[in-house]
């Protein structure tokens, strides 16, 4: 039988499942705000999970925890955005310099050719969320192949906001059809040892997906600023 503890992670992890989705699909829509007796009844579960998983979404500036007014559901900022792209375009450049240089075989770098084969057919199907699912694969796989420990944390720490940014804009964007070619030159940089041109590849990409996704921010008036 599970202690207490078990119990009160688990019922934590499901309210944190249940949040994130929640707040990714626009039930729960950018600032409005929730009491924790409400969330838990609609989880089906004590407020002390709730409270504790917003924690975790507010580390991750999801959500906003206000004295004696519950939960707000925090909009999408640009500057946010800008900033947090800052950050990751610099460490995952940085993971695929680190991945170049470390000698892979073909057969290492095989996820990391999965996700771009996966990217290029959800682009001939039209399907822009097997495509979005795919491109997570290739950002995960790409700094974990940079065998950094403390960038893999950091990268994680941001992928949420990154995530619901993109989820925002998916559908406003032109076919990825280049990001997908730049994906492949930093593959193929990786797979032929060039740390030089993986660097500079994948910069210049992030680059470009930073200027894309908060120019449409704005346009379209989804950001808070």
């Amino acid at each position: 039988m599970k202690n207490l503890d078990d119990r009160v992670l688990s019922s934590t992890q499901r309210a944190v499942q249940s949040l994130r989705e929640l707040i990714f699909c626009g039930e729960l829509p950018a600032g409005s705000d929730h009491l924790e007796a409400e969330l838990a009844e609609r989880f089906g579960m004590s407020r002390t999970p709730v409270r504790e998983a917003a924690l975790v979404l507010e580390s991750q500036g999801l959500v906003e925890m206000r004295p004696r007014k519950g939960i707000r559901i925090l909009p999408v900022s640009a500057d946010d955005m800008r900033e947090i792209y800052d950050v990751l375009t610099e460490l995952e450049s940085l993971a695929a310099q680190q991945a170049a240089l470390q000698g892979y075989q073909a057969s290492d770098l095989k996820n990391l050719e999965a996700a771009i084969n996966d990217m290029d057919d959800a682009i001939k199907a039209g399907d822009l969320d097997a495509w979005a699912q795919a491109d997570d694969r290739f950002h995960t796989e790409l700094v974990r192949l940079g065998k950094n420990a403390r960038i893999e944390a950091i990268v994680a720490m941001m992928s949420d906001q990154v995530k619901r940014a993109r989820a925002l804009t998916l559908f406003m964007r032109p076919l990825p059809v280049k990001s997908n070619e730049d994906h492949r030159m930093v593959f193929e940089a990786i797979k032929r040892g060039d740390a030089d041109a993986a660097h500079r590849i994948h910069k210049s990409h992030r680059q470009n997906a930073k200027d894309m996704l908060i120019a449409l921010l704005r346009t379209n008036r989804l950001s808070r600023i």
